[in-house]
Order: C-alpha cells, then structure tokens, then sequence
C-alpha cells in the first residue's frame, strides 16, 4: 500500500472512530510503529489530526480542533435536527448571519426554505451554496481564507462586521463548561465574538459531545445566548451545571423519518 492511501486510511479510520492507537495501525497496515508515528506528525503537521500518548485523535483540545473536511464527515444527522430546529427561528424577511463551522454549514444549506432572506456569513460553504439561489440577498464577509475553518477571518471581517446588524445570529462552539463558551482559535474568536455584537438575537449550535470541555480562549457565557442548541440530553453531571447555571437547553427534535 502506498503511503498516501494508506494515510487517508488513517483519516477515515479517525473520521469513523474519533481516535486511533499505534500499534492497532501498524499491525492493520504491517508496517513499523515509525512508521505510523511518521504517517501521524505529517497529519499532524496537516492540521487533520492531534497526537496523543499511544496514538492520535481528532477530537478537539485545548488549542486543537480538526479540519473542516473532517468536521464535515462527522454527526450528519445530529447537524441536520439542530439545523432544523435552528430553522424554526427564521422567519422570511430577516437577516440572518451564521458563523464558520460544518454545524453551521448545515444550517445555511437550509436557509433557502426561508427566503426572502439577507444572509450574511463568513462561511465558504455557505457562500457556494446560496450564491446563485433567488430570493437570497448574501453578503459576504471578506478577509482571510482559512482550509482549516472553510472560513473568511481576520482584521477585514471584523471591519466589515461593525457596519452590519442581523436580527439573528447562530453561533456554533467546539467547547462548553459549565457557564462559558470557548474556542481554540484566536482569529476565529474574534470574528465569533464581533457577531454576537452585531445581532438582536443570538443562538448557539453546540453538540451534546462539546459540552464539559475547555479551549484556549473564552468566547462568552450560555446566558449571552437567547436560544442553546444541542442534539442530545448531555450527561447528567452537566446537566445540573446548566441548571445550576439558570440555562435552558433546547434539545433537537428527532427527525421525522426516523
């Protein structure tokens, strides 16, 4: 097996199971354990993966979150009941802004339901999708490209941000604790926090997996957010931090076809 293949076997193998461990690869793959530790730093190096002791994972760190295309391969269908349930909060007419993020992308593959609407995002995914529907007014917020986050940051997106409003902002987060919202990237926190300035209403999009979980930087608190949406009921010991916390969670609805 050539060594492409075989890392992007490797990929999906993290796509499918959130983590791998050394030795399993080197023996699915029969090569050396340095091998495999030369295959993870250059995914690493990549930006798809973190290492951790004894293999490597995706899932996100203190300063790590994976890549957008992995991101994207990842809880479809817990994207697209928080996408829906986001939805119900749209109504024709609105201007709406939806931040970077797959969870988000998902939202904004939907937003077309709603028209006529203003939608203004730095999401690229978004930006591809609604660039040619009808009864769609996008704004695009310039700046930085970044492959990592499928996303436009920097000093030109937070510029544009102050001379725009949005009656309603969806947010999403790759870590929650207790009553604070968190990010790992700086650029991206900025862009995130100058949103939630900029719009009447404000929801946050964050999966049920995220939640007990810190990143570098501070983003905000649960109760700067009018509506929290996550997929499932988190587990029981966050659960009372959140009521402890005086937030009320909306729990995603199951889809109809289910």
């Amino acid at each position: 097996m050539k060594r492409d293949e075989r890392r992007q076997q490797i990929v999906d193998l993290l796509v499918e199971s959130g983590v791998v461990d050394v030795e399993e690869l080197a023996t699915r793959f029969a090569v050396s354990k340095m091998t495999i530790h030369r295959d993870l730093d250059e995914l690493e190096v990549a930006g798809l993966l973190r290492k951790v002791r004894g293999g490597a994972t995706i899932e996100a760190g203190m300063q790590f979150e994976s890549d957008f295309r992995l991101r994207e391969r990842q809880g479809s269908e817990g994207k697209e009941r928080m996408a829906l349930e986001a939805l119900e909060l749209v109504e024709p007419g609105m201007t709406v802004m939806v931040n970077d993020g797959s969870m988000a992308a998902v939202l904004g593959k939907m937003l077309s339901r709603k028209k006529p609407l203003t939608v203004i995002t730095n999401n690229a995914s978004i930006l591809e999708v609604l660039k040619f529907e009808k009864g769609i007014d996008l704004i695009a917020l310039g700046g930085m490209y970044s492959s990592k986050f499928n996303g436009y940051f920097g000093v030109l997106t937070e510029q544009n941000l102050t001379s725009l409003r949005a009656d309603i902002a969806f947010l999403s987060s790759p870590a929650v604790s207790g009553n604070q919202v968190f990010h790992m990237d700086a650029d991206v926190i900025r862009v995130k926090k100058a949103m939630l300035n900029t719009a009447v209403k404000t929801c946050l999009l964050v999966n049920h997996t995220r939640f007990d979980r810190v990143a570098l930087h501070v983003l905000a608190s649960l109760d700067d957010f009018d509506w929290v949406i996550t997929d499932q009921v988190p587990e029981p010991s966050v659960q009372q931090q959140l009521v402890d916390a005086g937030i009320q969670l909306t729990i995603a609805r199951p889809l109809e076809n289910t």
